[in-house]
């Protein structure tokens, strides 16, 4: 009976199936279904790995099959963010993303269930670009549908989260201007309102970090904060908002030292945290982690040290406190409450006293920011992401600096160093070791990422002229661009040669016949590390309200040709004073001084330092760095130490002279340049109308020497910098994608070498273009130069050049015979003339070497016809006799 039940039971279930036969479109919404009633660990792998069986079966014609397939995708990302798997998360929205957007799928939000939380997963890992996109995008199907009743709370959810993301990657003024000009303008529930002015109050309030303190500024954010929670509190369904904006109040009081006030606010964030329903780990972890801030604020270290330990449990299950404070590296992954929480603890540690605990938390933090390095692709949020290890970079130097002042051990320096090295143009380093493994088809698609994103720059360069419709696509397109890249990008690989090796730098140095002073530019401190005769020195030099303006003070000096020759004196006093802060070497028997600078310091033309100061109103006879040294530069060490001169088998020039004849801004004397080059090298010269883009990007890979005698324009922080060929301005990334292999790129144009600066990259100038394709070696200048000065100053460089001197010494014989020059009238001796102009590069680059190999060849020729015609001669003589 028992048997024939059974029987009975399976023909009953295949005549079910008979009938349903279930599409493939069933067949997914049950898998989802059964999900959704029970989400856990285990029903989440069950549900991958149904989908990764699943998606090969889909017929791309199936649309209803397809729509199922998105929204599984939504459901798997949702929990999969839920369950602490943000990676996961984030691919499984873009799948999601893709399939709805290739196969202009409709009747689902999209916006609210895939777009807006994919957005605000990229802003937590610190994708900002990839995160503006992705709003803006969003921002533009809710404008579009007209339709949905969604569409203006989904515009008001784009313009806070835009905010933040301008807010994350510290552009608050923007996020200012959007937020002050939405709630002017926009009608807005309350609640919009106040969480609106909650984000415009951290945005006054960020602004003022760092900076002089601006009683406004300070006002403007605390009314903000004040408006919203008053707003806020009209809405019971806000209270994890009014949560947030008493907490940024607390923040914001203690930054002013009011700690009473700052206590009230902190409790009364508290006490609503704790009534919150159904919190998520890293919602806690998050309020431990003020909670930690301010204990140690309070110096309540044990108090501090639990919530940290808190924060850990929270984010880590196998975390355990039993035998360490920290957690094990294999556990960690890319979330920034992990970082805060490591910094906290590296805090801690050295408020205890134990300098190398807090460089062990360091270490995992460092590991932290990798992991976040590794899930970029767009250069600015690599750069954004990497000023976060500036700082910690800065605490660990200080503590190797005071375990070497205690235990007097030269690894404490040389570890310092390696950290500080680290930090100098990674983004330009990882592009240019990265490049040789990427497939044709990858470069493809990062040059057409890098062609939209030149779209959208130069419409936005418009204004209130733009065209918000071109802009839109464009986004749309680096968009669709970016899922493609994903698909077929491979893991990065890290350069393995990534440590300097000590040894090799001081045999390099010892070739070279050089001194090398690499600096970290910090926010308290500039280090200056000087590697001289095989010793590393170290030395911590007061920047932030000493140092720092007297620089900047002297950089203005280059401002405009006026301010030097008006005040000479002034000019040789502060030359001096700089020179002295900067703990520069002395003379010695080593010629060449390599420098690596850092931050402002990349404006700084080191060779125009005073040594010691005088009262002489002559400029050729004031005490120049440039008498002491050659100087040369370069990005990092590791480029200088892994940069190998290969010779090329002749110096031929391409130039480039628009001119711009009969325009505003002719350059006259650039053909004086011109015919000066001429002479003396071979080459192709495009002059006038045929200066054009397209004739030097078809010629530039075959030849040694690429001049461009034109103008340039450094840009500012919005906009970027640019060179002008006869028909067209390009920007600097523009010249990414060039493919070029020059042994020197010569731009003799203003402004070269300057722009928007990030100190753990440098300026993101014309150079840095150039850099970006491949050049290595550079001769650049740092601020406007003049047409006459320069077509003299580049005829010596030339000159020397020609007589087969390196780049870097005909760079300085160059400035010298410029000083020497009689023809020149002393008020265009002054520095701003001769010391525009910067050599980056290989200090033996250029150089033409005795050839003993050929001159060897050449005697044995000589020599052998020599004894021929000796043969000869004897043989007739005997053939007479």
């Amino acid at each position: 009976m028992k048997k024939l039940y059974l029987i009975f039971l399976s023909l009953v279930y295949m005549g079910a199936w008979a009938q349903a036969n279930p599409t493939t479109e069933d067949k997914i919404n049950t898998a989802i279904d059964r999900f959704v009633a029970n989400p856990n660990d285990e029903s989440l792998a069950i549900l991958s790995s149904f989908e990764k069986n699943t998606e090969p079966k889909i017929n791309k014609s199936d649309r209803a099959a397809l729509l199922a397939y998105v929204i599984l995708n939504c459901n798997k990302a949702y929990y999969e963010d839920q369950f602490e798997q943000t990676n996961h998360a984030v691919e499984s929205y873009e799948k999601a993303w893709k399939i709805y957007q290739s196969n202009h799928l409709q009747n689902y939000d999209i916006i609210e269930y895939c777009l807006k939380p994919l957005g605000n997963l990229y802003t937590i890992l610190g994708d900002y670009t990839n995160a503006e996109n992705i709003i803006k995008q969003y921002y533009d199907l809710a404008t579009q549908d007209k339709k949905n009743p969604e569409a203006a709370a989904q515009k008001y959810a784009a313009i806070l989260n835009l905010s933040i993301v301008y807010q994350c990657s510290g552009r608050y003024y923007h996020a200012i201007d959007l937020l002050e000009k939405t709630i002017k303008a926009t009608v807005l529930t309350n609640a919009q309102k106040g969480n609106l002015l909650n984000n415009l109050g951290t945005n006054y309030y960020l602004s003022t970090k760092g900076k002089v303190v601006n009683y406004e500024t300070f006002q403007k954010a605390e009314k903000a904060f004040l408006r919203s929670i008053t707003l806020l509190q009209k809405d019971e369904s806000q209270q994890e908002a009014i949560y947030h904006t008493y907490l940024n109040l607390s923040q914001f009081n203690r930054d002013r030292t009011d700690l009473k006030a700052a206590t009230v606010y902190f409790e009364k964030a508290k006490k609503i945290f704790e009534k919150l329903p159904h919190k998520k780990p890293r919602q806690e972890a998050l309020f431990q982690l003020e909670n930690a801030s301010f204990l140690l604020q309070q110096d309540a270290l044990p108090e501090a040290q639990l919530a940290i330990e808190s924060v850990f449990k929270k984010l880590l299950p196998n975390y355990s406190s039993l035998k360490s404070s920290l957690p094990n590296e294999t556990d960690l992954y890319a979330e920034t409450a992990l970082l805060d929480a490591l910094d906290l603890q590296a805090n801690l540690y050295q408020l205890q006293n134990q300098p190398k605990k807090a460089l062990a938390a360091y270490v995992l933090a460092f590991h932290i920011e990798e992991l976040f390095q590794s899930l970029l692709v767009y250069e600015n949020s690599k750069i954004i992401v990497q000023i976060r290890n500036r700082k910690r970079t800065e605490k660990c130097i200080e503590i190797y600096q005071s375990l070497f002042n205690k235990e007097h051990k030269n690894t404490y320096l040389e570890q310092a160093f390696q950290l500080a090295e680290k930090t100098k143009s990674i983004v330009l380093k990882e592009h240019l070791y990265q490049d040789k493994n990427r497939s044709r088809k990858e470069k493809l698609i990062l040059e057409q990422l890098q062609n939209w994103n030149t779209t959208i720059t130069k419409e936005q360069q418009k204004g209130d002229t733009a065209r918000v419709a071109i802009i839109s696509n464009a986004i749309k397109k680096q968009n669709e661009l970016m899922l493609a890249l994903k698909e077929i990008q491979k893991p990065a690989q890290k350069d393995p040669e990534t440590a300097i090796n000590i040894n090799e730098l001081y045999t390099k140095l010892d070739t070279d016949n050089a001194v090398l002073v690499t600096y970290f530019y910090g926010d308290e401190n500039l280090y200056s590390f000087t590697f001289s005769d095989h010793h590393l020195y170290l030395n911590a030099i007061y920047v932030a309200h000493t140092t720092g303006p007297l620089i900047y003070s002297f950089i203005t000096y280059f401002s405009n040709p006026q301010e030097i020759t008006n005040n000479p004196l002034d000019y040789n006093r502060s030359g001096n004073a700089v020179y002295k802060r900067l703990k520069l070497p002395k003379p010695s028997s080593r010629k060449n001084l390599i420098l690596i600078p850092d931050g402002l310091l990349n404006f700084l033309p080191f060779e125009a330092l005073i040594t010691s100061a005088t009262t002489t109103t002559n400029f050729a006879k004031m005490n120049y760095l440039l008498n002491d040294f050659q100087v040369g530069y370069n990005n990092s060490v590791h480029f200088y130490l892994k940069d190998i001169t290969i010779a090329k088998p002749k110096k031929n020039v391409l130039g480039i002279f628009p001119i711009f004849e009969k325009t505003d801004y002719a350059l006259d004397f650039s053909k004086n340049e011109m015919q000066s080059i001429k002479n003396k090298f071979d080459g192709l010269f495009f002059e006038k109308d045929k200066a054009t883009f397209e004739n030097f990007k078809s010629n530039a890979a075959r030849y040694s020497i690429l001049h461009l005698s034109t103008h340039a324009s450094a840009g500012d922080t919005e906009t970027p910098a640019s060179i002008k060929f006869f028909d067209q301005e390009i920007l600097y990334s523009e010249l990414y994608n060039l493919e070029i292999n020059p042994d020197l790129v010569v731009l003799s144009a203003c402004e070269t070498g300057i722009g928007k600066l990030y100190k753990s990259e440098g300026a993101m100038s014309i150079s840095r273009g150039f850099q970006f394709a491949g050049a290595k070696n550079l001769l650049f200048s740092l601020w406007k130069v003049n047409d006459f000065t320069t077509s003299v100053f580049m005829d010596y460089f030339y000159q020397f050049s020609k007589k087969g001197m390196s780049y870097m010494s005909a760079n300085h014989r160059a400035k010298l015979e410029f000083l020497a020059d009689k023809t020149i009238p002393n008020a265009k001796k002054s520095p701003y003339y001769w010391s525009a102009f910067v050599y980056y590069g290989n200090c033996n680059a250029g150089e033409e070497a005795f050839n003993y190999t050929f001159y060897f060849l050449g005697f044995i020729t000589v020599f052998a016809l020599l004894l021929a015609f000796i043969g000869f001669k004897k043989w007739k003589n005997y053939k007479k006799s």
